[in-house]
Formats: C-alpha cells, structure tokens, sequence
C-alpha cells in the first residue's frame, strides 16, 4: 500500500454520511451505463468494488445480478448495506481482494480508480477476479476538469491555499492521461482486451450549501485540503466559493455544475 493509498483511507474515515449527503449524488450519475458497459443482467455475478454509499451495488440488485460489494471504509459499508440489502456487502478493497480466481462474471468500479495509489496493478487485480471473458468496467474524473467539477478548487486557489504536504499525490510513474485514449491504454496495459472508452458530461444540480457541506465535513482531497486549514483560512475560502457560485446558479438559486467523466470497459 502506498502513501497516497493511506491518506485515501485517512480522508474518506468515518465519512459515509457526508458524503451520500453531497458527492454521491454526483457520483451516482455514471451507474446505468457503467452496468449497462459491464454487461450486468439477470444472474450475472458481479462484484463492485469502491461501492461507497452503495449507488452501484442496488442498481445492479435491480437487475437481478448476484451482487457483491466492498469497499475499505466501515461506514461506508453500513451506509452501502443499507443501500443494498440484498447484497453481499463486506469491508474489503484493492490492491488486494480476498475472491478466487476468475469468481466474477463482471466487475465494475465506479469512480474507485481516482483513490489507489496504483491504477495500473488495481486493474490487473480487477482482472484477476474477474472470469475469462467477463467484463470490467470503471469510471475516473476526466481532466482537466469540467467548470462545475473545478468550482471547488477555484474558491481553495483564489484564497491563497496551497495542497500541504500530507497530502500526497500519486507517483508520476503511476499516473496516466485522464482523457479518452490514456484511459482506454490504461485498461489495454493491464491485459482487457475490446477496451472501449467513453467520455460521459452531464450537469449536476445542487445548492451551494449542498455542495460546500462535504467538503466542510472533509470529504475527499479537497475536503481535506480546506479542513486542514484555520478556521479563519476556511471562512475565506467559504466567502472566495460563495462568489464564484454566481457563475454557475440560476434565478431558482440551483447551482448547474457541468461535469466530465470516462467510462472504459473490457474483456477479462
């Protein structure tokens, strides 16, 4: 496990419910195609790994698959439990999965990619689990990053506010392009063959409030970088986030944050 592997975990500790409260609608968008990439129906035997609030995981009970789902956080395995009650839920996650061989049909990752510190082996052990021929899908931010997806950042730059130095980054030896063709050479290099990639945009409509309370809870990198800051930093970078919302809020006082994701996928 590496260092930014760590301060993953460290980040996202005990914070399932501010997380469903705010991020996790955004990320819930991808679900449908994710599933419908990865093949997943009636019968399949699919495993979500990163499952967070457990989006992924009902959806693909709605389908009739045989569902298991992980994820290295506890309360995000209570909140997804909840989510998912007819899933197998349990506290496990990359690099290191605890399935045989080829136990999978499908599996699929939403977003959990943008949290391990080695994409590259965190793929080759999605394939591991995944039986010949079955299908892997995955989702990452794409970069750079839609308007509405660097709101965020803009407020914590226009305060002055630099990423400490406990807050690691991947190594650039680990890192790859986050665009249609390094995203789909990513899955390539791990082994999947008929990789395809997809670039998915959406707008997700919110409230300022909804969308400053996960951070201000701590929630992913950004949440961390603001909350490792003194409270009068925090009320700067508040005041800085509160201005910029302009930009993006309409007469209704929702908030239409335009969005980037990829969706690759391939055959085990």
């Amino acid at each position: 496990m590496t260092a930014f592997d760590r301060a993953e975990r460290r980040a996202w500790a005990g914070r399932a419910g501010a997380y469903a409260a705010g991020f996790a609608k955004l990320c819930a968008y991808p679900v449908p195609r994710l599933l419908d990439a990865a093949g997943v129906g009636e019968g399949t035997g699919v495993l979500d790994v990163g499952t967070g609030s457990g989006a992924v995981a009902a959806a693909a009970c709605g389908r009739g698959a045989a569902v298991t789902a992980v994820d290295t956080e506890p309360s995000m395995v209570a909140l997804a439990a909840q989510t998912a009650p007819a899933a197998d839920v349990r506290v496990a996650g990359l690099p290191g999965l605890p399935f045989a061989d080829g136990e999978f049909d499908a599996v699929v990752g939403n977003f959990v990619l943008n949290h391990v510190g080695r994409p590259r082996a965190a793929l080759a052990e999605l394939r591991r689990v995944t039986r010949p021929g079955g299908r892997i899908a995955v989702t990452v931010w794409a970069a750079p990053a839609a308007a509405g997806q660097a709101l965020l950042g803009r407020a914590v730059q226009a305060a002055g506010v630099t990423r400490p130095a406990h807050l690691p980054t991947l190594a650039p030896e680990d890192d790859f392009p986050r665009t249609e063709q390094g995203f789909a050479a990513l899955l390539g290099g791990a082994g999947l063959g008929d990789v395809r990639c997809t670039a998915l945009r959406w707008e997700h409509r919110t409230t300022p409030g909804e969308w400053w309370s996960g951070p201000a809870a701590g929630v992913a990198t950004i949440g961390q970088l603001i909350t490792s800051r003194p409270a009068a930093v925090v009320e700067e970078i508040r005041a800085r986030f509160d201005a910029l919302c302009s930009e993006f809020t309409g007469p209704d006082g929702v908030l239409v944050l335009p969005h980037a994701a990829l969706l690759a996928c391939g055959r085990a």
